[in-house]
């Protein structure tokens, strides 16, 4: 998937008003997830996403992880965002989707067990929570 197309299908998968808006979401929440996972998968992860969406990753993810759950998860996306912590599931949710169509299934099975099953929801996969 192309960079263009990444943030056009956030865009209409979060209702945002324009391609802006959605860069910025999908920044700040794939910023936020970069934080929750190793470096090793921060990398392998940034490997498959396009633009500079990439190299974002990457460098977010290059410490040790952080343990949080979803709602804290949300907490953080609305911090960066401004947005209330139901709107930022709302914009995890268009983005994490998103991010699940774009990479590889492989990619996208062991990121999920990196986390704890609540996120699944987020990324569109309800049928991986446990």
């Amino acid at each position: 998937m192309r960079y263009d197309e990444f943030l056009a299908q956030v865009r209409e998968r979060g209702e945002y008003r324009d391609q802006q808006e959605a860069e910025q979401v999908t920044r700040a929440v794939l910023g936020v997830l970069a934080t929750r996972i190793t470096p090793v998968k921060a990398q392998e992860l940034a490997a498959q996403l396009p633009g500079p969406l990439g190299p974002a990753v990457a460098e977010a993810g290059e410490e040790a992880p952080e343990t949080f759950g979803v709602s804290q998860f949300c907490e953080r996306v609305a911090e960066q965002t401004g947005a209330r912590p139901r709107t930022a599931e709302w914009d995890a949710s268009a983005v994490l989707s998103t991010l699940a169509d774009a990479v590889s299934g492989g990619e996208l099975n062991q990121l999920i067990s990196q986390l704890p099953s609540g996120y699944a929801t987020l990324f569109g996969k309800a049928e991986l929570s446990r």
